[in-house]
């Protein structure tokens, strides 16, 4: 009979607990959201872009790979990010084996002896008493099957939340030590150029100095010159200073003390040909954010099918056996003694606990919701300035190319000039620092092409591996 009400009740809870069965579903469970229209301006119908790029794809310099490897093997911030994906992956694997069954194992023995304080005949001859058992118990108590089934699911989506965590701390490493790395660099040509203005205006100040001592200059135009000079003396050393604030926070990242950073020019960075946003639906992979935005939804999904579980009966299985000796209850030689008890416990009520729970995981699920759909937008608009910016630094790549190019035929007019006697040394000065001012945004505009594109990339989710 009781075989026969297990069955019965497995039957129905198999067909009643079919809604909280179900798995997470995007279309179904996230709000709708036009991912046609997602770029804005940027929009691309390419199935190929940016962030299909792996990060070694995208800086192809071999110093910076090599420095980049090694802040991803060095960074605190990174070392803990794989415990982090360890310790969550520990308990998936708990709550896999919340299906298994308990198993223990008892045993327990004794020993007594009966003494007669009136030495009676008979009684000094009874044998001792020893008797022992042991026993193993396996079951399940009060297992709802559908709770532990969307437990596991719930735990498996933290694990994708984690691992996406750890994606985003990579990300953001890769990101960080290549922007750096050719800021490093911006600086170094700043500092080229402007040590060459240093030399060049030094040695005006030479001329101009030897000229009022011959009559020929005034006081004030020296001084003025000299406080040219002495201001571009203090740009140069306020260069130098980033550049070594800069390399200590590079060590930092590398968790090491700080020390020389090794690097190349600008020029090695080469954008690539693929600068399309890709297809919308690929942020929804990609990126860390929306990705962890995502298993957020999903887990709060199974948190309102665990809730709902919670009203469905709960299973209790168990078997027991033993094996016991013992010469007082006329057991010996010892026996195999063996029990197994089923039962069910379905939830009536319970103060309203279970509503209330029921409850609170469907708002949590609607706010992760609406989180989930404000990552998506906000990846979209960080998509569109992104491209905004590839874009304008390209445009005005051409102009700026061709100022310098300007500026640098009048200097070497100016210079001819000079030779022939037909300008001052003024006219040369003058004509180069136009040119080496050029130049400084000539650089500028390559770091903001770079940054541009490491910026769209990250907005593209890019550097997934």
């Amino acid at each position: 009979m009781k075989k026969n009400i297990i069955i019965l009740s497995l039957a129905a809870l198999s067909l009643t607990g079919c809604g909280v069965m179900k798995n997470y579903d995007r279309e179904k469970v996230a709000q709708p959201i036009d991912t046609e229209i997602l770029y804005g301006d940027a929009q691309s119908g390419d199935s190929l872009g940016l962030g299909d790029l792996k990060w070694r794809e995208l800086f192809t310099d071999p110093t910076l790979q090599a420095l980049i490897e090694k802040v991803l093997a060095q960074n605190t911030d990174m070392k803990n990010a794989d415990l982090t994906v360890q310790q969550v992956g520990y308990a998936l694997k708990a709550a896999k084996w919340a299906f298994a069954p308990s198993i223990s194992l008892s045993g327990n023995g004794s020993v007594s002896k009966m003494w007669d304080p009136y030495e009676r005949p008979g009684y000094s001859n009874l044998p001792n008493s020893k008797p022992y058992s042991i026993g193993m118990t396996i079951g399940w108590q009060q297992v709802n099957l559908l709770q532990l089934r969307n437990a596991k699911k719930g735990a498996e989506m933290n694990l994708e939340q984690t691992r996406a965590a750890k994606q985003a701390v990579q990300t953001s490493l890769v990101s960080h030590t290549a922007e750096m790395y050719y800021t490093l660099s911006q600086l170094d040509a700043q500092l080229v150029l402007m040590e060459q203005t240093k030399a060049n205006w030094s040695e005006y100040l030479k001329m101009q100095k030897l000229l009022m001592e011959a009559g020929q200059a005034n006081t004030a135009a020296v001084a003025s010159i000299e406080a040219t000079y002495w201001s571009i003396c203090q740009s140069v050393v306020t260069i130098k200073d980033n550049i070594r604030i800069l390399e200590n926070q590079m060590c930092t990242l590398l968790n090491e003390p700080s020390g020389k950073i090794s690097r190349n020019s600008l020029s090695t960075f080469h954008a690539p040909a693929i600068v399309s946003t890709g297809a919308p639906i690929s942020l929804l992979s990609r990126r860390p954010d929306v990705r962890i935005a995502e298993m957020a939804l999903a887990s709060a999904f199974y948190d309102v099918n665990q809730a709902k579980s919670a009203f469905y009966p709960s299973l209790t299985l168990s078997a027991t056996g033993s094996f016991y000796n013992g010469q007082q209850a006329n057991i010996n030689p010892g026996a195999f003694i063996g029990q197994a008890i089923a039962g069910l416990a379905q939830p009536i009520f319970q103060n309203g606990k279970l509503i209330a729970t029921l409850k609170i995981s469907k708002a949590q699920m609607e706010m992760s919701a609406n989180d989930f759909k404000n990552a998506v937008i906000s990846a979209g608009n960080e998509v569109n300035t992104a491209m905004l910016k590839v874009r304008s630094a390209e445009e005005l790549r051409e102009m700026i190319d061709k100022q310098v190019k300007a500026q640098e035929v009048a200097y070497d007019a100016t210079k001819k000039l000079f030779d022939g006697s037909n300008a001052n040394y003024l006219n040369v000065i003058t004509a180069h620092n136009n040119l080496i001012q050029a130049q400084i945004i000539q650089i500028e505009n390559r770091m903001e092409s770079i940054s541009a594109t490491v910026e769209l990339y990250l907005a593209l989710g890019g550097g997934a591996e």
